[in-house]
């Protein structure tokens, strides 16, 4: 085996580490967090960037075309479809006022999605 190759895998190796540990502390973050915005936020960012850490260190390992285009695909279709869910969870919970909006510092969804009512928390 190659300089390179070798390199590539220890490299592989460290992102599918490192992408391991980031996907932990998004859970440990979903379990900890109080309120459905947090949570949210902790469901999205880490996941995805540990998404992609381990699908980089899984294409320095394959290393072959078509693992790596399958691979983009997952990494395209993770990067559209994360946060849009993310978003409708936290939309739909603003709706049904399970957010705990007082500690918010501005709501800016109120003036637009309500007609004025807003149920008490």
């Amino acid at each position: 085996m190659s300089a390179w190759a070798e390199a590539a895998d220890l490299i592989g190796a460290t992102l599918l580490f490192l992408g391991c540990l980031q996907c932990l502390l998004g859970v440990i973050g979903m379990l900890r967090f109080p309120d459905v915005l947090s949570r949210s936020h902790a469901a999205t960012k880490p996941q995805t960037l540990g998404t992609l850490l381990v699908l980089a260190g899984v294409g320095l390992r394959l290393r072959h075309g078509t693992d790596l285009g399958t691979l983009a695909l997952v990494v395209f279709f993770q990067f559209l479809t994360s946060p849009v869910a993310s978003h409708l969870v936290a939309r739909s919970a603003y709706r049904t006022g399970q957010t705990g909006s007082r500690g918010l510092v501005r709501d800016d969804l109120d003036p637009q999605l309500s007609d004025g009512e807003r149920p008490e928390e």
